[in-house]
């Protein structure tokens, strides 16, 4: 009962783990700013 306990509480840390690799694992200073909207441009299409 123990080993079980200890092997779901392994699988726990290994998935916060990877949960916490893939949000804080970025670019620094975030995301790339959005690039200004420029209106002078005639429209696509």
């Amino acid at each position: 009962m123990v080993l079980i306990l200890l092997e779901a509480l392994a699988a726990l840390v290994i998935l916060v783990l990877i949960v916490w690799w893939t949000m804080f694992s970025g670019r620094k200073g975030g995301e790339l700013p959005e690039p200004p909207e420029d209106d002078t441009r005639p429209p696509r299409g």
